[in-house]
């Protein structure tokens, strides 16, 4: 005669996380963590005593900051900016591109160009090529177009005439950027599986068309990201600009402070325009990784998102 199996519970006494309610349910008891708090709460309390000894800080004029904020010089050297991280950017992926594509030629002569192009650009400091985009004509007081080893010229025009401070420093940043592209771009390509370049060159593609319609739009979700926080970082970038006097944020910034000697008060209202456009600026490029990383993995819901969300529930519940 046998006897009955032993019965054993769900969980063991004692078993951590969990507890036993009637026969066959499980009630998960989540894990606390106190210290997180605990390290959130001095977190805020020592960002609330930064803001408010800035705030509080007899140093600081309060008035000139509200003054100069909206100042329309200041506001034409944020649009100023503005348009140089625009032009640039654009300008420097379109050679991006060109480079990233020699670089993966087979052919020697363009793989060497593109390679010789990044390592200069990439190996040399920003300021020492805006320096020396602004005092070009030093180096070259006319330049001409014509035949090369002759005396024959169509044009010549002077060098500050034809390449003035403004372009000067448009110049140096978009050829500097276009390396960092290059690579970005070229990486990105890398990360397309090979497979995809064959399955277009059997399907009769031409390369120009496989690249455009086939490889970039799929290693768009690689390129993203790092040429987001570029064109943040090409925003900072152009208060070196101030070397050669081109009227940027910083620039103006700085020829109003010598002025009236409130050099705190300035970088304050400089460094709250960096913050108000870079946040501005983070917004699409966040989008856009979203846009080309369907399918790859799971999205977070952004903090709208979020909102949103939590509004729709509580109305629910009510």
């Amino acid at each position: 005669m046998s006897s009955p199996a032993p019965t054993f519970p769900d969980t063991a006494p004692g078993a951590v996380g969990s507890e036993v309610s009637g026969d066959d349910d499980v009630v998960a008891i989540p894990l606390r963590h106190p210290w997180r708090w605990v390290v959130a709460a001095l977190l805020v309390l020592a960002l609330a005593g930064l803001v408010a000894s800035l705030w509080t800080n007899p140093n600081i004029e309060h008035s000139t900051i509200a003054t100069y904020l909206f100042n329309p010089k200041i506001i034409n050297g944020v649009g100023l900016s503005l348009l140089v991280t625009v032009v640039a950017m654009l300008i420097s992926t379109v050679l991006g591109v060109l480079l990233a594509v020699m670089r993966l030629s087979k052919n020697p002569v363009m793989n060497a160009f593109a390679w010789l192009y990044v390592w200069v650009f990439r190996g040399t400091p920003l300021l020492i090529q805006i320096v020396f985009w602004g005092y070009l004509g030093l180096l070259y007081s006319q330049i001409s177009l014509g035949v090369p080893f002759t005396d024959f010229t169509v044009f010549s025009v002077d060098t500050n005439t034809l390449v003035p401070a403004f372009v000067a420093g448009l110049l140096a940043l978009t050829l500097n950027q276009a390396a960092y592209s290059a690579e970005i771009i070229r990486s990105g390509m890398l990360s397309v599986d090979p497979g995809q370049h064959e399955a277009a060159a059997s399907l009769g593609m031409s390369p120009s068309y496989t690249l455009f319609k086939v490889v970039l739009p799929q290693a768009m979700r690689v390129i993203i990201p790092p040429m987001g926080n570029e064109t943040i970082s090409m925003l900072k970038q152009t208060s070196l600009l101030s070397v050669i006097a081109v009227l940027e944020l910083y620039t103006v910034a700085t020829q109003i402070s010598s002025q009236n000697l409130r050099q705190v008060e300035l970088l304050l209202v400089v460094s709250a325009w960096y913050l108000f456009l870079t946040s501005v600026l983070s917004v699409p490029q966040y989008y856009l990784e979203r846009h080309y990383g369907r399918g790859t993995a799971a999205q977070a819901p952004s903090l709208l998102e979020r909102i949103i969300q939590s509004r729709i529930i509580q109305r629910r519940k009510r």
